[in-house]
């Protein structure tokens, strides 16, 4: 009887250490960071905020592409349920979070070939905010599921 009681508590204990160590094993690995603005267009003025889209943001994100400072960008428009909702979605792509956030004078440096002095973007954007607002941005990582 004895030698049965330690025999089960054998198998069990060897049968949690086997679940601790597949618990341990990470089922993803960190993938690209992309930073997503939420952005709502007054009504009337989206052809406008295309426009700019075109002219200016298409642009420079291809600039900072060419640069290596970003892996890829993409543009949508939504449908929002309630009016503090976003209407346009902007995506941007770094390969990961670090470039994200360390990367800012590299980035702003691009910015300024494309577009001009930071005086001449902040009219842009102050215009801008006449018809647009920014309602909030966030960093999103993928996980590349294995």
């Amino acid at each position: 009887m004895f030698k049965t009681l330690i025999s089960a508590m054998a198998v069990a204990a060897s049968s949690l250490s086997l679940g601790a160590d597949a618990q341990d094993v990470r089922q993803y690995s960190d993938g690209p960071v992309t930073e997503a603005d939420y952005i709502y267009v007054e009504y009337g003025h989206f052809e406008e905020y295309v426009g700019w889209l075109n002219s200016t943001w298409k642009p420079t994100m291809e600039a900072m592409k060419k640069a290596g400072l970003i892996v890829d960008y993409k543009a949508f428009r939504a449908t929002p349920k309630t009016p503090d909702q976003a209407n346009v979605i902007l995506m941007i792509t770094f390969k990961n979070g670090m470039a994200a956030l360390d990367k800012s004078v590299e980035l702003e440096d691009v910015a300024k070939s494309v577009i001009g002095s930071t005086e001449a973007q902040n009219k842009a954007r102050a215009f801008r905010n006449e018809y647009r607002k920014v309602l909030g941005t966030e960093l999103i990582r993928e996980l590349i599921l294995k």
